[in-house]
């Protein structure tokens, strides 16, 4: 049960919004102002606090302040009679989830704090599955707080534990291996050998060799018989990394062996058993693949028992900061430097880059300021120019800054909140061909809640981003 702090000195608003979120079934606790609200967050956890702007002892900037204190990931929902734009953006900035204007409607009050509960729900999941990831495999690297990386952690601590096979897709530099290890460790084979390869890297003759192992004389220079990888990785896990590029005729010796588990070496007929779990990783699309001819289907769907894809980093952007501050400790660990910081700024500037070349990139620039930085500091300055930073957000905000200025110096807060509402819910839907579905992912919205904005904000299903 989601439990939550009113904070209003007006009895009657405390009231009648306990009365509210009680019968939604939601735990309810009250507080007249800003010294009682301190007390009560010290004295126990919450998953949302809604309060007035004006009170006697404080205001709703105040207990924003007060809430982050103590729990960063608190949401806060502030209430206001003397509604502008410029308390709207203040609050913002300070961390508020949203802002709504009195009077307020009931349904308006129950879709906020459905919306900001769930995001507290996520986060704290998000967390304890962080914490059992790094218990059982000491997180290998896998920073961050998206929703992306939750569903991420969840499916290794899923498939890990088990002897399935794992196809592992994703674009280069995502971190592919990163989720292998990680894999591997959260298994019984734990402490067992977990050998990869990269198939890409060698000549089919020379991989079928270092899969397979080979007899004395076999070959050309073959001086001695050869244990293979799999032979090697016995009772352990094998990753294949880049498997996509395998020659058809190794295609069918790999499926040989996840079928019935046996090895052949090359110039040998004596087959071996091996225990070998398989991880598979490629940039490919081997669906694709096997559409062209270059793929063994029967292989794919051997492959692909359990598939997990390793989203890009442009996909999860809120990640780019922890992951940068991440990357600059071990950069400073392999480098035998003395460790540095990034501003503020240089962190916007890395936020607001798409990276191309994913979390493999982000390290080569972070390894690069760190080396060419003089300074215990890496400024904004200190960063190259990145080609295409702002697209995104920035490029937004700068949208929405020149259209606030458009409307005048005492434009209408509520009307204004619900322009911008409606053209954020419509370029969403634009940018989701009309599926709802991922329209509400977009959003960070449930399908209940995004179904509720586009009855009230007037927007059809196959809506068009209307924006000038």
């Amino acid at each position: 049960m989601p439990r939550l702090l009113i904070v209003d000195d007006e009895p009657g608003i405390r009231r009648i919004l306990g009365s509210l979120l009680r019968s939604d079934g939601h735990e309810v606790v009250e507080a007249p102002g800003l010294a009682r609200a301190r007390e009560v967050l010290l004295a126990g956890v919450f998953d949302l606090v809604i309060t007035d702007q004006k009170m006697q002892d404080g205001d709703g900037l105040s207990i924003i302040a007060a809430c982050k204190d103590a729990d960063p990931d608190l949401p806060v929902v502030m209430l206001t009679a003397f509604a502008t734009v410029e308390l709207a953006v203040e609050a913002m900035r300070l961390g508020a989830f949203d802002v709504l204007t009195k009077p307020f409607q009931p349904e308006q009050v129950e879709a906020v704090v459905r919306r900001a509960t769930e995001r507290t729900a996520l986060l704290r999941e998000n967390a304890l599955l962080r914490e059992e990831l790094h218990r059982r495999t000491g997180d290998q690297g896998m920073v961050g707080e998206s929703p992306e990386m939750l569903a991420l952690r969840e499916m290794v601590l899923r498939v890990g534990p088990t002897n399935a096979t794992v196809l592992i897709t994703g674009e280069t530099g995502t971190g592919k291996e990163l989720v292998a290890r990680a894999l591997q460790a959260s298994s019984s084979r734990s402490d067992r050998p977990f050998i990869d390869v990269n198939c890409a890297a060698f000549t089919e003759t020379l991989l079928d060799s270092q899969l397979f192992g080979h007899e004395r004389g076999a070959f050309t220079g073959a001086d001695r018989s050869r244990q293979g990888l799999f032979e090697a990785a016995n009772l352990g896990t094998l990753f294949l990394d880049e498997a996509g590029e395998m020659s058809l005729p190794l295609q069918a010796k790999l499926l040989r062996v996840l079928v019935n588990g046996v090895v052949v070496r090359v110039g040998s007929t004596t087959p071996r058993t091996v225990d070998v779990r398989i991880l598979v990783a490629t940039h490919r699309d081997l669906l694709e693949r096997v559409s062209q001819g270059l793929f063994r289907e029967d292989l794919y769907y051997r492959l692909a028992v359990v598939p997990i894809r390793v989203p890009p980093l442009r996909e999860r952007p809120e990640d780019i900061p922890a992951l940068a501050r991440h990357l600059l400790v071990q950069v400073a660990s392999d480098l035998k430097m003395p460790g540095k910081t990034l501003t503020p700024e240089a962190l916007g500037k890395l936020s607001r880059y798409s990276y191309p070349g994913n979390v493999r990139e982000l390290r080569n620039l972070v390894e690069r300021a760190t080396i060419l930085t003089r300074s215990d500091e890496i400024r904004a300055e200190d960063l190259p120019d990145l080609a295409g930073e702002g697209d995104g957000a920035e490029a937004g905000a700068v949208a929405l800054t020149r259209w606030l200025a458009s409307l005048g110096k005492r434009p209408d807060l509520r009307e204004t909140l619900v322009e911008v509402e409606r053209r954020l819910v419509a370029r969403a839907l634009s940018a989701a061909s009309g599926v709802q579905a991922e329209a509400a992912r977009r959003l960070g919205l449930s399908r209940s809640d995004l179904s509720y904005k586009l009855r009230r904000l007037g927007i059809s299903a196959s809506a068009e981003d209307s924006e000038d």
